[in-house]
């Protein structure tokens, strides 16, 4: 009897400073197979939830990436960077002092629903053929169109000036760090995003999530028993 192709769906915590694709080769690695891929990018500066596809569930990737997500995080008023987050120098725009809790909330809310909004120039997105990020890192500007994108939740959870901290639940394709910039600009003050934690995406929760050295040695302990 003919054994069915291996495929197998992974949930991973991300580790921070890590690339979605160096959790990739080392999921890769460990299988010892090249057909391995990821369901939606996080930041190297960004962790959680990351789902990993082995095998023949690779063609499930784009379903899942379909999917809508949710993050928990930190916004910091009064400053920004290039990149709307800590990989760029963060730099002083305005004092976020006078900034109260509602004013927090009549911005967020001019922030969520079906909205128009323009990535940043630090992303993967390709203009012309090209990663923009490359574009950006070698100084040079890029038009980036604003694309439609929808934040159906977009909850402060604490407002401790200058620091926000929220959960949102955003369609694919949205940028929280675009969602940062436009906070700040809404409020005149600036804002960056200090932290990002993706916590859900569809019906995946990052609870259901492995620590991605405890998954390679399972993964390992498997292959040795089957050796």
């Amino acid at each position: 009897m003919q054994e069915e192709p291996y495929g197998e769906v992974f949930l991973i915590d991300k580790p921070y400073q890590w690339t979605s694709f160096d959790v990739v080769k080392k999921v890769r690695n460990a299988l010892k197979i090249k057909k391995v891929g990821h369901a939606g990018t996080l930041d190297p500066l960004a962790t959680g939830l990351l789902i990993v596809c082995a095998g023949k569930k690779t063609k499930s990737i784009d379903s899942y990436m379909a999917q809508e997500k949710e993050y928990t995080g930190t916004f910091i008023l009064g400053k920004t960077s290039e990149s709307f987050d800590l990989e760029k120098e963060v730099t002083d725009v305005s004092d976020p002092s006078d900034i109260t809790f509602d004013l927090v909330k009549s911005a967020v809310a001019q922030l969520t629903g079906d909205i128009l909004q323009i990535p940043p120039m630090h992303s993967a997105i390709k203009v012309d053929g090209k990663r923009v990020y490359e574009s950006a890192r070698k100084g040079i500007e890029v038009k980036m169109e604003a694309r439609p994108v929808t934040v159906s939740e977009f909850e402060i959870t604490s407002f401790e000036n200058p620091e926000v901290q929220f959960r949102i639940v955003c369609s694919k394709g949205t940028y929280i760090r675009s969602l940062a910039r436009d906070l700040g600009e809404i409020l005149g003050v600036g804002a960056y995003m200090s932290a990002l934690r993706r916590t859900r995406i569809g019906d995946f929760s990052l609870n259901e999530a492995s620590q991605l050295t405890d998954l390679i040695e399972k993964i390992k302990a498997r292959q040795d028993e089957n050796l």
